[in-house]
Formats: C-alpha cells, structure tokens, sequence
C-alpha cells in the first residue's frame, strides 16, 4: 500500500504545484486571484493523477497483451492513451471548476497546447520508465551521479534465489513455456521484494539476485522476511500457476552479509558489477540448499545482524566447506514456526511448504 499511497501524494502535490506555475506563467496577470490558483491547483492535481492512473494500468497484469509488441508500439499506445485521458480530464475539469460551458476561444488557444504538452510529456515518461525498468532506477541514478565510476566498498546483505528443479521442468515443458513462467514468476515476487526494501541486482537464467544495503536499522529482519513474503505470494497465486502451469514453482534461498566491491564495468553497455568472496559465498549457500533440502539458509555473518523473531525457528547447520572455499562458514536453516502445503486448488494442508 505504501508502495501506491508515497508516489500518489507526490504527484498530486507536483500536478498542484505546475498548476500553480501555468497559471502565473500562463494566465492574465488581473486574473490572479486565490480562486482562480485554487482552480489551477485542482486543475493541475486532477490533471497528474489521471496521468498517473493510466501509467498504473500500463504496468498492471492486465495490460500483458500489450508487451508482446514491439517497444516504440507499446510506448506510442501508451503516450496516445494518456493524452487523451489527460484531456479529457483537462475538458471535464474545466467545466466543473468555472462552472460554465466551454468557450470556443479556450478550446481553439489552450486546449491543442494541453493536449500536445500532455503527449509530449507521455512520450518522455513511458521512454523514461522503460528506460529505468531496464536498468533499474537506483542503477540509472547511480550512472547519472558517477557514484560508481570508481570502486566502493560497501557492506550488503544478497539474496541468491532460484527455481527449484529448472531443468527438469525446461526438458518436460520446454524452453517457451519455461520462460513463461519464470517471467510469471519473476513478475509476481518483485512486488514482495521492492516491499521489503530490496533492489533487484539481476536476472541469471532461473536465478534471481536481491540486494540490501547493510544497515541494521533498517536491513535487520526484512531479508529473511522478503523470502517468507515471496512464499505468501505464490502461495496467493497458487492456483493460477496450477490452472496455466500444472505446478506451483517451488524455489530455494541462499542469504549472506560481508563487504563486495561494487562499479561500472563495460564501455559499450554499462552496468553496475558487484565483485567479492560474499558474492561467490551467498552463490555457494544457495546451492547447498539443494543438498540439505532445506528452502532457506543464511549464513552466521548475517545472522550477526538479524535478530531471530518469534515467529522464526533457526536451526544450526554447523561449520560448512562450500564448493570452491577453503574457509569453512557457519550455515543455518530458518523456517516459519508455522506453515502449510497447498493442494491444486490453493487450499492448505498439513505438512511443509517446501
């Protein structure tokens, strides 16, 4: 809810406050009254929030169909879309707040320049948000302002996670299929992620790398409680992976805290590169998870920093060699005190969700 609500009032503040600039710039001087910027205000906020409504819609589930094309269709529908929604809001506003008909000299001097401002507007943004969904926006940022043009070291906290049995199910679903639903998979747990306050690093096959920076006033819990949020997500969608899928992905978690060296790498695509020993351990940690046959485990670097909740049960694993690394690492199993299978239907049972 948060995740709507911040962006929500930001935009309705922004839309109020380019009302207020377009009536100053805009408008007759005489005509600057207090009702008449109240009106703007209004004008510009019911203005922005329809904007933003639209942009919702665009990055729903329900406007999939319109990802299958290709990019400059998908941003042109979107831009069209969104002028004329802004329009028409512009229009039905108009009358509303002046309580009269509209005036042909309105519609002849500011409408077209609304409508072409608003298309304008719509074409940057859409390019503007595909340009951050495929970068990601912190990534982009941090591009702008250079921050990683020379190596840092930071302290974070990685999430390794990935599809449990991806290659059996790629040889009995085959290769389209198995990127249907691992984009289906994706797409569902990003929400319970950016909830929780983790960055997705990047995409690898079947796998997905999660980020936080290590804070303990703020990293705390909330990685181990992102991977029991992305359970509580599939398990709402269960029965639509069951009807479109015949299976419920089911997925395993590695998660460990230390220092990576973090920087820009490339010349002809540039991308921010985490580097270090906590990389390859997180790596290592999530492929023990097959061996143990546990959903999560996390290492005794991280569980330094993360208090156990009551609603956590934490199982000591002892000193483990991992693939590759002479140093043993403390390993341990965290699992819900509670939890439940699903049949076909979504419905819980008794036993493990793993």
């Amino acid at each position: 809810m948060r995740r709507l609500v911040t962006p929500l009032i930001v935009i309705a503040l922004g839309g109020m406050l380019v009302g207020f600039i377009y009536r100053y710039l805009a408008d007759d001087p005489t005509e600057a009254t207090i009702g008449n910027y109240a009106r703007s205000g209004i004008h510009g906020m019911g203005t922005a929030l329809s904007g933003w409504v639209v942009h919702l819609y665009f990055t729903s589930r329900g406007s999939e169909w319109i990802r299958r094309w290709p990019l400059w269709f998908e941003i042109t529908v979107r831009s069209t879309t969104m002028a004329i929604v802004v329009a028409t809001v512009v229009v039905a506003l108009q009358v509303a707040l002046y309580g009269r008909g509209l005036e042909a000299t309105w519609l002849a001097a500011k409408f077209p320049r609304i409508f072409v401002i608003a298309f304008v507007m719509s074409m940057m943004i859409g390019a503007m948000f595909e340009l951050t969904q495929l970068v990601g926006s912190r990534v982009l940022l941090n591009v702008v302002l250079g921050r990683y043009r020379r190596p840092k070291r930071e302290e974070r906290v990685l999430m390794f996670l990935d599809l449990a049995g991806s290659t059996s199910l790629a040889e009995s679903m085959g290769e389209l299929r198995m990127h249907d639903l691992l984009t289906r998979f994706f797409f569902d747990i990003d929400k319970a992620i950016l909830a929780h306050g983790g960055e997705v690093h990047a995409y690898v096959g079947d796998e997905v790398i999660v980020t936080w920076p290590l804070l303990e006033w703020a990293s705390a819990a909330r990685c181990i409680d992102c991977f029991f949020a992305i359970q509580d997500r599939i398990a709402e969608r269960a029965s639509i992976y069951w009807r479109e899928f015949g299976l419920v992905p089911q997925f395993r978690a590695g998660l460990h805290a230390g220092p990576v060296v973090i920087s820009e790498c490339g010349d002809s695509r540039r991308q921010i590169a985490y580097f270090g020993d906590t990389m390859n351990v997180t790596a290592r940690i999530q492929e023990y998870c097959k061996e143990t046959g546990r959903p999560l485990l996390i290492s005794a670097d991280l569980l330094k920093h993360v208090p156990a909740g009551s609603n956590v049960s934490v199982e000591t694993l002892g000193l483990t060699k991992l693939r590759g690394r002479a140093a043993a690492v403390g390993i341990f199993a965290v699992e819900r005190q509670t939890q439940g299978t699903l049949d076909p239907e979504g419905n819980a049972g008794v036993g493990d969700t793993w």
